[in-house]
């Protein structure tokens, strides 16, 4: 039985590229990255229509991935280095610096459902540096977020983009180990 609706993001785990070549990607550890609060992917891509007898006579659709939107409450340590190429030195401080290199990486993270949990993965995907900001407190405490802006690109040797699995479905209790594989062909 499949799922009407749709709620909640949790389990986010990052999966860095640990190699990659024209035949193979791998993938390192997997780390979890807590304090998801939203994710919004949009389309990416354009249509082409080719007009003739007065009428669209053949329309085509690229897909590039999607552009993706991420809050999440803080982003942790092991993103800042794994992903996004920052540096810990030996007193324990976090560097930004102007040569740093992003590594590219899967996600994947889970939607609850009205009858059952959906596990996703983003294949290969290349972020940018996240918007941070805080606030002066005031009455209350207004919590400030991370947000992270970034492309789910296609696999560049599969050309897969995104996959998701049910709960009770073959993968599902591996599926935040590593980026889970195609089955069967």
């Amino acid at each position: 039985m499949s799922n009407k609706v749709k709620y909640g993001l949790s389990n986010v785990h990052i999966h860095p590229v640990k190699s990659e070549s024209t035949s193979a990607v791998t993938y390192d550890s997997a780390f979890k990255l807590p304090g998801a609060v939203s994710l919004s992917l949009d389309p990416s891509g354009d249509s082409n229509s080719f007009f003739a007898d007065d009428i669209p006579y053949y329309s085509e659709f690229s897909n590039n991935g999607y552009s993706v939107d991420f809050e999440v409450a803080m982003l942790n340590e092991d993103f800042e280095t794994k992903i996004l190429g920052y540096v810990k030195d030996t007193n324990g401080a976090i560097i930004e610096n102007v040569n740093a290199i992003s590594t590219a990486f899967a996600m994947s993270f889970e939607f609850k459902g009205d009858k059952k949990r959906t596990r996703h993965v983003l294949y290969y995907c290349k972020a940018s540096r996240p918007k941070t900001e805080s606030n002066t407190v005031e009455e209350k405490t207004k919590v400030s977020t991370d947000k992270l802006k970034f492309d789910a690109l296609p696999h560049p040797v599969t050309g897969n983009i995104k996959a998701k699995l049910m709960q009770d479905q073959e993968g599902y209790e591996t599926f935040h180990t590593k980026p889970y594989e195609k089955a069967g062909d």
